[in-house]
């Protein structure tokens, strides 16, 4: 029996993705020495003193390393058959948390355990990953089989969500949207991420663009409801593929602006609200009455898709104003140039983008930073560290880090997609788009193209419960990964 264990355990080490783990590695080992270059203090030296943030974070890592061993010991059929009630754990733990974490900063988001605390979190990372990875493998599940299954997806990615919100921690509720992509890979129609990406865009042209006024709506309001109609008019050339019905909902598009921009230019009073809504319902009316000689669903989700958008675009100052908190609404304002608030808001931000700039091609060099040095951007060992490494390393030192998450990245997808089953397929996809969007989120609002959210940088950020959490979630794929051949056997 012993003998048995040894030669299984043989038998994983040697499956073993070693180039993920290298990555890992050198993504880990980077992180904590930016950290000390980021916190670096005159007056202590050494990089792993426990008085340092560095010292602490090679503490994490070492720990990290002893989790990730365990995982790889362990039986990978354990993660398939308790994956929900991991799952239904973790959901309690952040429900605890909302009743018992204290107020940091405004966020009930931490649970402290005497000198150490936690994020429950960054651990619903995996637990909600092996939940949707089990919902997948589940026998002859289908997604798009029936509406329901829709249903019990979006539950186990929105739960999470809805109790982080509850804790005020907004970024990190917003990363479990990122698993809405796994989905698409599993067969949800590309219209769910493209419905996505027009709110994002109608909100972002919305709220920036408030002047001038042209036909007494706002440029921002205005340029969206022309984006609505360009929209229209594409889903019907596209999806629908109807060349004739786009070419004259076009025409009766130019010909309805051609009127207004005369009535205007002889002093007749047009108002913008009441001609769009006109004339897209016409339009929308239009495709109503000649789609009986067609497929019918196609042309319902288009006027579903217009009239959703001109909903959409209604609510969109109704939401800025009252739903979202000052504080974030200033962070947004500041994202998009709305207002600067070098001072407030705006601060953190300002300085990063400073200290990336002065960095050069090749940068000052290690511990020669003097944004760093001299303190300058706030929580810089945490989410703002990529400002450290673009400062003293430069643009190469910038490309070399981001090319390294690259790698591990496409990694990942590689072992996604030699899987057998698809609890692994959809759990090594969930680590991918976890990834993804951390990544691209941090630089983003590190270099000012995205709003401050919160969102730590993977490995490199000091903290060890992202560290655990993401060391977790990718440790559970390789040993998921390492048993492919046995499943196959």
């Amino acid at each position: 029996m012993e003998s048995r264990s040894i030669d299984a355990n043989t038998s994983v080490f040697r499956s073993l993705d070693w180039i993920t783990i290298l990555l890992y590695l050198v993504l880990v080992i980077a992180g904590a020495v930016s950290i000390y270059a980021a916190s670096y203090d005159f007056d202590r030296a050494s990089m792993f003193d426990f008085e340092e943030f560095s010292g602490k974070q090679f503490l994490w890592i070492g720990l990290s390393i002893f989790i990730g061993c365990a995982i790889l010991l362990s039986d990978y059929r354990i993660y398939e058959t308790y994956a929900y009630p991991v799952y239904a754990v973790v959901l309690l733990v952040m429900v605890i948390t909302i009743f018992v974490a204290p107020d940091i900063k405004g966020s009930r988001s931490w649970l402290v355990l005497g000198p150490v605390s936690l994020q429950p979190a960054e651990f619903g990372k995996f637990a909600t990953a092996l939940a949707l990875a089990k919902l997948f493998n589940s026998y002859n599940f289908n997604l798009n089989q029936k509406l329901s299954n829709y249903f019990r997806a979006f539950l186990i990615i929105l739960l999470p969500v809805i109790l982080i919100l509850l804790q005020h921690e907004t970024g990190s509720a917003l990363v479990y949207i990122s698993l809405f992509f796994v989905l698409y890979r599993e067969g949800m129609s590309g219209l769910v991420l493209f419905s996505a990406l027009c709110a994002i865009t109608y909100f972002v042209v919305a709220v920036k663009y408030v002047e001038p006024l042209l036909l007494g709506l706002p440029a921002g309001e205005f340029a969206v409801f022309l984006l609505i109609m360009t929209v229209f008019v594409s889903m019907l050339l596209l999806y629908c593929k109807d060349l004739i019905m786009a070419r004259n909902v076009l025409i009766g598009y130019t010909a309805a602006g051609i009127i207004a921009g005369a009535l205007s230019f002889f002093g007749v009073n047009v108002p913008g609200m009441w001609f769009f809504l006109g004339v897209i319902l016409a339009s929308v009316l239009y495709v109503s009455l000649a789609m009986y000689r067609h497929k019918i669903e196609r042309y319902v989700v288009t006027i579903v898709f217009a009239a959703a958008s001109v909903m959409f675009l209604f609510s969109v100052n109704y939401v800025f104003g009252n739903v979202l908190e000052p504080y974030q609404q200033m962070r947004i304002k500041v994202a998009l140039g709305i207002e600067d608030d070098l001072k407030g808001f705006g601060y953190n931000v300002n300085q990063s983008k400073i200290a990336i700039g002065s960095g050069g091609i090749t940068g000052k060099g290690f511990l020669n930073g003097t944004q760093t040095k001299l303190k300058y951007v706030p929580e810089q060992h945490t989410d703002f560290i990529f400002c450290t490494i673009g400062e003293e390393e430069g643009y190469v030192g910038s490309c070399a880090v981001l090319l390294a998450f690259l790698a591990l990245i496409l990694r990942i997808i590689h072992i996604a997609e030699r899987q057998r089953t698809p609890f692994g397929r959809v759990y090594a996809y969930c680590v991918a788009s976890y990834l993804i969007f951390h990544l691209c989120i941090n630089i983003g609002m590190v270099i000012g193209l995205c709003p401050v959210i919160g969102i730590p940088l993977p490995f490199f950020s000091y903290g060890g419960s992202a560290l655990w959490g993401f060391t977790i979630l990718l440790f559970i794929l390789l040993r998921i990964d390492a048993s492919r051949k046995e499943r196959r056997d």
